[in-house]
């Protein structure tokens, strides 16, 4: 297929926009009367010496560059239940208040239709290292200038990279089949492999850039001591891997703060070694069932955050969310850029701590997980240009194994499985203070506010305990266009605002990030917290009900509708 090389993409800086022969095909639209149809072999190697699976050959129309259609390849409707992107349904975002009109929906793709991706059978592997040890900056840095040197129409462009983004996450897509549904990569199980299929391309596009298909983002190591500084290749402000919309008070040496509340926790301002360490053991290694890692199911025709069936995983709460809080600069209205969804892909440390949370769910199955087999979340699709200018179709499926794209992660040590939370006091110090059971619903704002929960089964045997996870389910809601963060406390007789992850008394957070939708008045969704391992260690397993204590940490109101202990939650059905 046609393709521009790295010094034809160079050359686009130097000439008109308007210039046909430097532009991709979909900025020179095909006539409908006439089309210019050609038929290509996809049997052949592809411009990087990679050779691509053999596939029979496919009619496509041609433009200059890439694929526009293929008459076999894109039927989601076939997909039963499994969300779809409706690519010829793209429309402006919704976004927050404050924010820019922008559009986010690709360039020029009206005239297409999306073919199926065949990867690549790749004979080596990308591997992906730590930022703050990173030996490829010279590669990365004139790859991003090229990027960011295209027209912004082009969709290889640094514009167009960063707007996928938001036009997954804010409402510019709707699902097939599903008009007027929108399509949201976020608060469910596709939450994961939709970013892995996002940095696969972005990758793949960076490497064509320099003509290297060798090429490897680099990932913020943030789960380890070594790494929990802002990563210096992304702070000289001379790169163009500098963004000046970040927290100026977080650049090195501060740590981050995985469990960000608004506020340094640690000493010095910076983030707490142990604390990180303790988060990442109770958001990864302790959260063994796939639901409550991932995120709830999200199927054809389900309208996000509007119920009580839906909810992020563990993993996107915390440090996902925290971690884009935490970077993003709090003098912009939404805490822009990488505090806000629709804007969190401008800047190039994005795909630096995404690669490190793809790199976390790799870790998670190596520790043996259950994995989700469901049809629905397998055959989950999405829509993106490759690195060829093709405008391509992809699916859950096909990104399980990171190998099978072609990439890996370096082998590290994992600090934080030593760092397994412990309580602060032992059951005979604590006073057994009486609470009182709290009517719902009820609203959490400024105050903390402790409930009473009963628990249904009480002295599980282990077989009950492997086999199904005691969880707290929250329905709760929210203003999603506000960022909002409430911590979770069991049996704590103090009531404190600094909780700290470090104490097994923690059991976890709720994190919004800011974003928009189609119903921003209306969100609601679940908030998960597995506590089988936590009342072990306090010694409750015995008791009949446990102290629930919400701790406001910043954000509006939120209203919570429903607390109850369940056994269902996180278990594949």
């Amino acid at each position: 297929m046609a393709t521009l090389s790295p010094l034809s993409f160079l050359a686009t800086t130097k000439v008109s926009a308007s210039s046909p022969s430097l532009l991709p095909s979909s900025s020179r639209k095909p006539s409908k009367a006439s089309p210019r149809i050609a038929k290509v072999s996809c049997n052949a190697s592809n411009p990087q010496g990679e050779p691509q699976n053999n596939r029979r050959d496919v009619l496509v129309g041609l433009g200059g560059l890439g694929a526009a259609a293929a008459t076999f390849s894109y039927n989601p409707l076939a997909l039963a239940d499994a969300v779809a992107t409706d690519v010829h349904a793209c429309h402006k975002p919704s976004l927050p208040p404050g924010a820019k009109p922008i559009a986010c929906c690709p360039p020029n793709y009206e005239d297409k239709e999306p073919i199926e991706y065949v990867i690549p059978k790749y004979t080596s592997l990308r591997i992906r290292t730590p930022a703050h040890d990173y030996a490829d900056l010279d590669k990365y840095t004139k790859a991003i200038t090229i990027m960011k040197s295209l027209p912004d129409d082009h969709p290889h462009s640094w514009t167009q990279q960063s707007r996928i983004h938001c036009a997954y996450c804010h409402n510019s897509y709707t699902q097939v089949g599903h008009k007027g549904v929108e399509m949201q990569v976020h608060f469910s199980w596709i939450f994961l492999p939709f970013h892995r299929w996002y940095l696969y391309f972005y990758e793949r596009i960076l490497g064509k850039l320099i003509n290297d298909p060798t090429f490897a983002l680099p990932f913020w190591n943030w789960d380890a001591p070594e790494g929990m500084e802002m990563p210096a290749i992304f702070t000289d402000r001379r790169s163009p891997l500098y963004n000046a919309l970040r927290n100026q008070n977080h650049l090195p040496p501060t740590l981050v703060d995985l469990n960000w509340n608004g506020r340094s926790t640690g000493v010095d301002g910076s983030g707490d070694v142990e604390a990180n360490l303790a988060t990442m053991y109770r958001q990864v290694y302790e959260v063994k069932r796939p639901l409550c890692f991932y995120g709830k199911p999200y199927r054809a025709g389900d309208k996000p955050l509007s119920g009580s069936g839906n909810g992020s995983g563990s993993i996107e709460l915390v440090p996902h969310n925290t971690v884009h809080s935490w970077t993003g600069d709090k003098t912009q209205p939404n805490i822009e850029d990488m505090g806000a969804l629709y804007s969190a892909a401008r800047d190039p440390i994005f795909y630096c701590h995404h690669a490190n949370i793809d790199r976390m769910w790799s870790v998670w199955k190596s520790f043996g997980r259950e994995d989700i087999t469901d049809p629905d979340y397998q055959n989950a699709s999405y829509v993106f240009y490759d690195e060829n200018l093709n405008l391509v179709t992809v699916k859950n499926s096909d990104a399980f194994d990171t190998k099978k794209l072609g990439y890996d992660y370096k082998q590290l040590d994992l600090p934080w499985l030593k760092y397994k939370p412990t309580p602060r006091r032992t059951k005979a110090q604590r006073h057994g203070r009486k609470v009182k059971k709290l009517d719902l619903p009820f609203t959490l704002k400024d105050k903390i506010v402790s409930t009473v929960v009963k628990r249904p089964q009480t002295n599980r045997s282990q077989l009950e305990k492997d086999e199904k996870e005691e969880s707290l389910v929250f329905t709760i809601q929210f203003d999603r266009t506000k960022h909002l963060k409430f911590d979770v406390l069991i049996n704590e007789e103090e009531d404190y605002k600094w909780a700290n992850p470090k104490y097994r008394e923690f059991a976890g957070s709720f994190v919004n990030v800011s974003h928009a939708g189609q119903d921003p008045g209306a969100t609601e969704t679940t908030f998960t917290v597995g506590i089988t391992d936590l009342l072990e260690q306090l010694d409750a397993d015995d008791d009949d009900t446990i102290v629930v204590t919400l701790v406001p940490q910043y954000g509006d109101q939120v209203i919570i509708k429903d607390i109850k202990i369940s056994f269902e939650e996180c278990r594949l059905r």
